[in-house]
């Protein structure tokens, strides 16, 4: 075929939809070495969850001709975040997930993230196999060929995994908080569990249209819910990005709190119960040198990497 080139980033397969390595053919490969480089048996069972782009269906259906190529099927849970992809994947004892999302990208962009079958990310020596699969020559995957999808609907099994997850709300039900979906993953799914928890929810960003994902809204663009949080005398704001694997926090006075105060707070609360590690978090380079002052002075430390 094709190429030599390398197709993963840092957080799966990234690009402009139909352009390479986004494009139906390059796809379809894609999904056909995937199945190729799983271990070898029968009824190998793909699961797939999307965002709101538009590019999303085709990309989706590319994905299934490439894996059924193989003798393997692909289900869709549909517009899902990607935590939901994660979690189903081995809840459900698929051999595979992937997700087909830019994240906070523009609606132009798409990618292709891809989870074994623990629901973990797929780890570099995997990624190089399946790259050398595609760039292999001598097969092909015919994409004009129509492959039947099966779609189904596990989101309430989802937000049961996810309701546990989450501390009793308690004293704070009742409580106003407002969300925004960014048009993105989190739209069919967020509002309908903070509502489940008691909580009295206002919600925006929740009316995708295939282009209007991150647009002018979610964490990217978290002002909009700021000033709605002040405004309608919320105690709390919440702003996800695309597919729904970040949040950017609002206090009740409309102060946007970003990932090191998120960090910062679960760090003290974390070392408060006796559950932190070390004490120590592990953060990245682009973490702001205040959060490693104000973590030393609660006598943790903190790992750049």
């Amino acid at each position: 075929m094709a190429t030599t080139s390398k197709l993963f980033g840092t957080d799966g397969v990234r690009g402009v939809a139909g352009v390479f390595p986004l494009d139906p053919v390059t796809v379809a490969r894609l999904g056909a070495a995937l199945v190729r480089v799983l271990p070898k048996r029968d009824n190998v069972r793909l699961l797939v969850g999307r965002d709101t782009r538009e590019s999303g269906p085709w990309l989706e259906q590319a994905l299934a001709q490439g894996i059924a190529s193989q003798g393997a099927t692909l289900t869709s849970l549909g517009i899902v975040p990607t935590p939901a992809v994660a979690f189903l994947t081995r809840a459900e004892g698929f051999d595979a997930g992937l997700v087909i999302s830019a994240s906070h990208n523009p609606f132009a962009d798409n990618g292709i993230k891809v989870f074994s079958g623990k629901g973990e990310k797929f780890d570099e020596r995997l990624e190089g196999e399946i790259e050398s699969t595609i760039a292999g020559d001598g097969w092909s995957v015919d994409t004009q060929r129509a492959v039947g999808l099966e779609v189904v609907d596990l989101s309430d099994r989802y937000l049961e995994h996810a309701r546990h997850a989450c501390p009793d709300p308690r004293g704070l039900r009742g409580a106003r908080i407002a969300v925004d979906c960014g048009n993105g993953a989190t739209t069919p799914v967020a509002p309908r569990l903070l509502r489940a928890m008691g909580f009295d929810v206002t919600a925006i960003g929740c009316e995708p249209d295939g282009r209007n994902i991150n647009l002018d809204c979610g964490s990217t663009h978290p002002q909009r819910l700021a000033d709605l949080v002040r405004q309608g005398r919320h105690k709390l704001g919440i702003a996800f990005d695309g597919d729904g694997d970040r949040a950017i926090l609002v206090d009740a006075n409309g102060s946007i709190v970003d990932g090191d105060a998120v960090m910062l707070m679960c760090a003290k609360h974390l070392k408060r119960t006796g559950r932190l590690k070390g004490p120590a978090v592990v953060a990245t380079v682009m973490s702001n040198i205040g959060l490693e002052l104000a973590l030393k002075a609660d006598g943790i430390d903190m790992v750049r990497c």
